[in-house]
């Protein structure tokens, strides 16, 4: 029995059998809604409004001779409170630092031993943890699966649209401290943390580099043809029990995708993805990318690799380009 997660039985958008041959040239149909534009002016406005009330704990128990390790806490959309890692290179005591904004997957809980990685290597770092994961679902916890469908209906209240505020705050959490260097903060994450980074990058001012990896969140009206594993299969799923919602949903959807965020990116932009990947087809990951419009971008796409694109071996790449793109000395 096959047990490894399956690319067979995807159709094009035709809803023909599609051998995934050009992922390149696949190119995607999802399109800028009306109203989108003031949609999310109106979205990052109003939180503006919103006072952050930031705040950091110490957390002796995770902190070491190299690294201290807060936990974080801001508000954020709907004036929920978002919790966070917060790690600071104990070598640069009183000075500012370059920092990394470490974005989740579509997981529970992200990732404190990331954090402390980059923090060893002299950056400070906040770990993201938006609303519904551990530690800040005490009011909103759709659950995994069940974040993807929140509310699907009505792009106004979806999950995602405070999930995308939370990523936006986290970088105000960073600008409120006196380690980090407001001038060079940068943005990374894989899969759902890859279209966080590029939310975060097209949306906040702060972001100098960015690094989205087999992003998630992408060229979606492809993606639940392309693949039928989850999260993706959320949506297909919700489909097959409402099919005469599908047009609201891909409505919704469209409000939502990465590619209708990406043209707004400046920053200098390496994403990588998987050509076998199962979960992110290779094809949304092209088409976002196409879409971005940082004039400084490149892509690594990795044969063979799949929903890790490329993990070890591109991790250095990642690692050069922050290095390059926030001056920090090798």
């Amino acid at each position: 029995m096959d047990l490894q997660p399956s690319r067979v039985g995807a159709v094009d958008r035709n809803g023909q059998p599609y051998d995934r041959s050009d992922p390149a040239g696949y190119g995607t149909s999802v399109t800028k809604p009306e109203g989108y534009d003031a949609f999310w002016q109106e979205t990052w406005d109003r939180l503006q409004d919103i006072p952050l009330e930031p705040e950091v704990r110490l957390v002796p128990l995770r902190s070491d001779d190299e690294v201290i390790v807060y936990e974080g806490f801001y508000t954020s959309w709907e004036r929920l409170r978002i919790a966070c890692w917060y790690c600071v290179p104990r070598r640069t005591a009183g000075q500012r630092s370059p920092t990394i904004a470490i974005m989740p997957g579509y997981v529970s809980e992200p990732s404190l031993g990331t954090g402390k990685q980059w923090a060893r290597a002299g950056y400070a770092c906040v770990v993201v943890a938006p609303r519904g994961k551990l530690r800040s679902n005490s009011v909103f916890n759709p659950g995994y699966p069940g974040l993807l469908t929140h509310n699907l209906t009505d792009y106004q209240t979806y999950g995602y649209r405070g999930f995308y505020c939370d990523a936006w705050r986290a970088i105000d959490l960073l600008l409120s401290r006196p380690e980090v260097d407001p001038g060079r903060i940068a943005v990374t994450g894989g899969s759902q943390g890859g279209a966080l980074t590029i939310v975060t990058a097209a949306w906040h001012p702060a972001i100098q580099a960015a690094c989205p990896g087999a992003p998630y969140l992408c060229g979606m009206r492809e993606a639940i043809d392309l693949t039928h594993t989850y999260p993706y299969e959320e949506l297909n799923d919700y489909l097959r029990l409402c099919p005469d919602r599908r047009a609201t949903v891909l409505r919704t959807l469209d409000f939502y995708d990465g590619i209708n965020m990406a043209p707004r990116i400046s920053c200098p932009t390496l994403m990588n993805i998987g050509l076998a990947d199962p979960v992110c087809p290779p094809e949304t990951g092209y088409a976002v990318f196409a879409a971005v419009g940082a004039a400084v971008k490149e892509l690594r796409a990795y044969p063979g690799e799949g929903h890790g694109a490329g993990g070890a071996k591109h991790a250095p790449h990642v690692q050069a380009w922050m290095r390059h793109h926030l001056q920090v000395a090798a």
